[in-house]
């Protein structure tokens, strides 16, 4: 009997420990009193620390080898298990709202005819499809997406991909596309984030659920958003802002926030420099970053992603600040002056903001770098959906490709691709040579006859013409590039616009746009 309870307290004394090994590897706001948390957290607790002590014998040690080997860098962030436990559900409990955007002035002319959200990314896909995907894989399935300028082809695009595809008898899924309007009670067209949010409020309320999650339409990452929101159901805050850590060099360009001892947001700085940017520092281990990061990385910045809970959405909106347009600069700093509780969340992983010429081009040519890709598409886990085309597969003959992503139903002749992103349907004729490019594809086929026809006439049939050098440009979809053209930016402008011509050059990155026919020999 003595033995069976020396050996009770051992176990005791080891279930002991391992649970203050568990707090302690939990991020510091997440540790504590846990009184205030939810009986649906504590359960989540158990279910985790479970988890956890699984891992810590080694049941699961095949499986962390092999998640090791993953091609791609995954989201890292400040949940201390990869289990997450929603309490109810977040299909059942949380609200989409992916914001559309302005008229996307610094993505000119990629904006001249569609939204900045349905751009096309990554040869197969549109910008809108990362937050709506990502999304579907963090069970969340009532998804709306406020739009205003140029909705045409980014409806077109939500509706064939995902209309049918979404939801259940049970779930009721969606995803709807809500356009700027005038109404009675507001004549104006959406001022902004937050002042779009508040127009469709009346709408957004009636859904039965406990938070709204606030996210942009041209952001490149990969999230789940069920730990964003499992932090902010345990932080017991009323705003959750997704934040990434930064160095000194990049942290001029964000807002930066600084935080207490628990995670609270307690200040805002837009783009500070100087004394003003080294007054921002902080203590990111505070949110779960290692030390050694947490030395190179010690600003924290605001991803302009957010989980509100429903009830401080509608005061924040309808009573505390009914005139402020804008969630970033107006609404969060706001929240905090009056005392509400906001927190960060932190995400470390690849996040890139789609907001200029240069920035889309670097993250679309980020995929095809070796070993290991800026973002990729091939995580099973956690895939990227987008339109179903139904394309037959992309035909190579006699072609030179290294180190490219080529999209669905491409004819590439007798041509060299190097270091490039190849878009749907695009068709490259002999001789071309395309370095460090970018082309979007088309939007249709054109038959043999139709080519044949067209150039006997003088026309340019769409794709890359014969003997065609294109270097370090973007061609927009659907655009006619004759024989002999020189895409290659010969003396090296930065800056020019040429509309007429049908190009523009942003970052000295040449931009051909929709639609556009660029004449045989023409050099650029």
């Amino acid at each position: 009997m003595a033995g069976v309870m020396a050996a009770g307290a051992a176990n005791l004394n080891i279930l002991g420990r391992e649970t203050a090994e568990f707090t302690s590897f939990r991020p510091v706001f997440l540790r504590g009193n846990s009184q205030g948390l939810s009986s649906a957290s504590s359960l989540c607790d158990s279910r985790i620390f479970a988890d956890y002590k699984q891992k810590k014998h080694g049941i699961f040690r095949k499986q962390n080898i092999n998640r090791s080997t993953v091609v791609s860098p995954r989201a890292v962030s400040d949940t201390f298990s990869e289990l997450t436990c929603l309490d109810p559900v977040a299909s059942r409990s949380v609200l989409g709202i992916i914001l559309g955007g302005g008229a996307g002035t610094r993505l000119y002319p990629l904006t001249k005819k569609r939204a900045k959200p349905a751009v096309p990314l990554g040869a197969n896909y549109r910008l809108i499809d990362i937050p709506v995907s990502n999304c579907i894989n963090s069970n969340i399935s009532k998804i709306y997406v406020l739009t205003q300028f140029n909705s045409a082809s980014l409806n077109r695009h939500l509706s064939r991909a995902y209309a049918s595809n979404m939801g259940s008898y049970k779930d009721e899924g969606f995803v709807e596309v809500l356009a700027a309007q005038q109404s009675p009670e507001n004549p104006n067209w959406f001022q902004g984030t937050a002042d779009a949010v508040r127009q469709y409020l009346w709408l957004f309320e009636e859904q039965q659920v406990m938070e709204f999650l606030i996210l942009a339409g041209d952001h490149l990452y990969r999230m789940d958003y069920q730990k964003f929101i499992q932090a902010h159901r345990e932080t017991n805050a009323d705003i959750t802002v997704a934040a990434l850590p930064m160095d000194e060099k990049r942290a001029t360009a964000f807002g930066l926030m600084k935080i207490n001892d628990e995670g609270r947001i307690t200040e805002f700085s837009e783009k500070p420099k100087g004394e003003q940017l080294r007054a921002m520092r902080v203590d990111t281990t505070i949110l779960g970053l290692d030390e050694e990061r947490a030395k190179e990385m010690p600003y924290i910045a605001s991803m302009g992603i957010y989980v509100v809970s429903k009830d401080a959405m509608l005061k924040l909106l309808r009573e505390q600040f009914p005139q402020a347009n804008d969630f970033g600069s107006e609404v969060i700093p706001g929240a905090t002056s009056v005392g509400m509780a906001v927190q960060a969340y932190l995400y470390d992983g690849y996040w890139e903001d789609i907001g200029t010429i240069e920035a889309f081009y670097n993250a679309n040519l980020g995929i095809t770098k070796k070993p290991i890709p800026d973002f990729s598409f091939y995580d099973r886990s956690a895939p990227i959906y987008t339109q179903s085309r139904f394309l037959p597969p992309s035909k190579m003959l006699d072609a030179d490709v290294t180190d490219s992503v080529i999209g669905e139903g491409c004819v590439i002749k007798n041509c060299q691709i190097r270091h490039s992103v190849v878009g749907l349907r695009s068709w490259i004729s002999e001789g071309a040579i395309i370095e460090d490019a970018l082309l979007m594809g088309a939007d249709y086929y054109e038959t043999d006859e139709e080519r044949s026809l067209l150039s006997n006439k003088g026309g340019v049939p769409i794709g890359i013409g014969k003997d065609c050098h294109v270097k370090r440009a973007i061609i927009d979809k659907n655009a006619r590039i004759g024989a002999n053209v020189k895409i290659i930016n010969k003396d090296n402008v930065q800056e020019a616009a040429r509309e007429t011509d049908g190009y523009f050059i942003k970052s000295g990155i040449v931009t051909v746009i929709k639609d556009a026919s660029i004449p045989s020999g023409t050099v650029i």
